[in-house]
């Protein structure tokens, strides 16, 4: 099945609209009107970049308030449309999209606009054109694609077809099941876009807050469901209309279309056994079992600091890399890797960001798997040479140029601490208070974020919570969590909007999105936190407004409160259980680390805590008592 994508969706001229296009591997292109006509070369020349760049057209579109005009406006109407042949002609396309009239001049009825479209199929059929019919959301008369159907049915000509958009079904909530009975032949073209779930305009909704399937909460699977059970196979298209798109990187955004495609017809062709769309053969989705390793980038200097940090939390030093200046520190299930390796990957991170959380590994069913599944959806895969007889982690980039690796327990990767690494002699290791890494935040501009919504959620099987405003003294974070059902692969994803929230500030001192705290679960936070103090760490200091307020929101009595006022702990509770956190003070250039303590089946990340841990953080930013990493 072909791709394509509407100009409309990407930022630049059509120049370089088209270049990004064909670099993310679409096959071709919507022509939206207005990028045409604001380009200063000829039909013809236009016509000819797209298929230079191993595209084809697609759709032009849109043509506007057509069918059901009083004369002499009905005469008019058909006059642009033979004008607007001319120019598909010049172009080389044959398929024109009309969309339902929204004109007060329209008069309405279902014959008469099928009478207007039985003519215009016989003035098009003269030049080899094909018209798509599409119902608007907002259209006058005609705003259901049922209706644009039975207008379709009625025009009776073979030129004549239905243009289906799943936002216009979707954000009226259209029941799909009534597109399954439409022929295959009369769906001229399916347009797909997601949006967020609000309440707004319909044409405000879809002109500026339209995003790829998969970034949104419209139920974009079930109408590409009931798409592929007519037996449709021509070109899937987006079209996108968004303010944060405009302003953002054509070739990014269409990489982001582009995978957003092939995850959706990847979903429908497994839901839908035998249909006919054709999509590249991958693995599923992958079932993350849990965090392997984090691995930090520094230098020498800075890694005896971030080590005594992690002394501190009870991490004891267990075994260095055989051939590279790697120390693995250990606590439980928990791995976390200093790097300090002068020159590849992890230094270059370095010198670019300063001490950072640059790469993730993962525990998944199959290694190899995960990495033939991120490539179909266009991740760029990563290589690294490695020593005789050392492991080959496969890998892929990740945010801000990060790297995420994969290993399994069912090949050699399975052995990697005894293959890669030396033990590293010691005393009697101290007690494991910290069990396992429960998740990783990361933080990014906020237009970026659907990016990353997108790529996680169409490589892994996870799903995501709502987002939530993350209430900075400064500004709003937006913060959304991506998760799968065991609990064992969790990442909050927070996108600063300003350089003044700590969120932006992190992006702005490491000059780039990356991880910007990490949560260690706890089977006993109370111990956990004393243990902490012991070693010398303070916890980070909460307001004793904070405490106060607690108290009488929860009932709790005296005892309760003072014991975790005097450990700084932070405390919520939902319908499924109980959750308990403290943190570290920051580090240097916004990055922390948390420790957490779940209780029953509480779901959440503590964000009713957020704005109150946010406020002390900015208090005490760099306290001259932690080392700066």
């Amino acid at each position: 099945m072909k791709t394509s994508i509407a100009t409309v969706s990407l930022s630049g001229d059509l120049a370089e609209k088209l270049r990004a296009i064909a670099a993310a591997g679409f096959d071709g292109v919507e022509i939206f009107e207005a990028d045409f006509l604001a380009f200063d070369e000829t039909p013809r020349a236009v016509g000819a970049m797209v298929r230079d760049a191993g595209l084809e057209i697609t759709l032009f579109q849109p043509f506007r308030d057509f069918e059901g005009l009083p004369e002499p406006q009905r005469q008019l109407a058909f006059d642009r449309a033979e004008r607007k042949f001319d120019v598909m002609g010049e172009l080389g396309t044959e398929l024109m999209l009309v969309c339902s009239n929204v004109s007060p001049l329209s008069l309405g009825g279902i014959d008469r606009a099928a009478a207007d479209f039985r003519e215009l199929g016989e003035r098009a059929a003269r030049r080899g054109i094909r018209v798509g019919y599409e119902a608007l959301a907002w259209g006058r008369h005609i705003h259901d694609h049922r209706d644009a159907w039975e207008i379709v049915r009625r025009a009776d000509h073979p030129n004549i077809g239905l243009i289906l958009d799943s936002f216009h079904t979707l954000a009226r909530k259209i029941d799909v099941a009534s597109i399954r009975s439409i022929p295959a032949d009369k769906i001229f073209i399916v347009q797909l876009a997601d949006a967020p779930m609000v309440e707004m305009d319909l044409l405000y909704w879809s002109r500026h807050f339209r995003n790829m399937p998969g970034e949104g909460g419209l139920p974009v699977v079930d109408f590409m469901r009931a798409v592929a059970a007519t037996g449709y196979a021509g070109p899937l298209s987006l079209e996108i209309f968004n303010d944060q798109f405009r302003g953002a990187s054509p070739r990014s955004i269409a990489v982001d279309g582009h995978r957003s495609l092939i995850n959706l017809m990847d979903q429908v062709s497994r839901d839908e056994p035998g249909n006919r769309i054709a999509v590249p053969v991958m693995p599923p989705r992958v079932e993350v079992k849990g965090v392997e390793f984090v691995e930090f980038a520094t230098n020498d200097t800075e890694a005896a600091a971030l080590g005594g940090i992690f002394a501190l939390l009870g991490f004891e030093e267990a075994a260095q890399h055989r051939s590279k200046k790697v120390t693995l520190y250990r606590q439980g299930e928990i791995n976390l890797l200093i790097n300090t390796e002068p020159r590849g990957l992890a230094h270059s991170s370095f010198v670019t960001h300063g001490a950072s959380a640059y790469a993730i590994c993962l525990r998944v069913e199959n290694a190899a798997d995960t990495v033939k599944r991120s490539e179909a959806l266009d991740a760029e895969i990563y290589e690294q040479p490695v020593a005789s007889g050392e492991l080959v982690i496969p890998a892929i980039r990740g945010l801000g140029g990060s790297l995420l690796y994969f290993i399994d327990e069912t090949s050699e990767l399975g052995t990697l601490w005894q293959t890669d690494f030396l033990p590293v002699s010691t005393s009697d290791a101290p007690p494991s208070r910290l069990t396992r890494i429960d998740h990783i935040a990361q933080t990014m501009n906020y237009e970026d974020m659907l990016s990353w919504l997108l790529f996680y959620g169409s490589i892994f099987k996870t799903s995501k919570t709502p987002m939530l405003d993350v209430v900075d003294p400064s500004g709003l974070v937006r913060s959304q969590v991506i998760e799968n059902d065991s609990g064992s692969f969790r990442l909050t994803l927070n996108g600063a909007e300003n350089h003044r929230t700590l969120a932006g500030y992190f992006i702005a001192e490491t000059f780039g999105a990356g991880v910007q705290h990490i949560a260690f679960a706890a089977d006993d936070i109370f111990a956990a936190a004393d243990a902490v103090a012991a070693g010398g760490l303070d916890a980070l200091a909460i307001s004793a407004n904070y405490y106060d307020d607690l108290a009488a929101r929860f009932g709790f009595d005296p005892a309760r409160i003072e014991a975790m006022r005097a450990r700084n702990i932070l405390y919520d509770r939902d319908e499924g259980g109980e959750f308990f956190q403290f943190y570290t003070p920051v580090l240097g250039s916004g990055f922390f680390l948390e420790i957490v303590e779940r209780r029953g089946d509480y779901a959440g990340y503590g964000a009713s805590n957020a704005p109150f841990r946010i406020a002390a953080q900015k208090r005490g930013l760099r306290p001259p008592t932690i080392p700066r990493l």
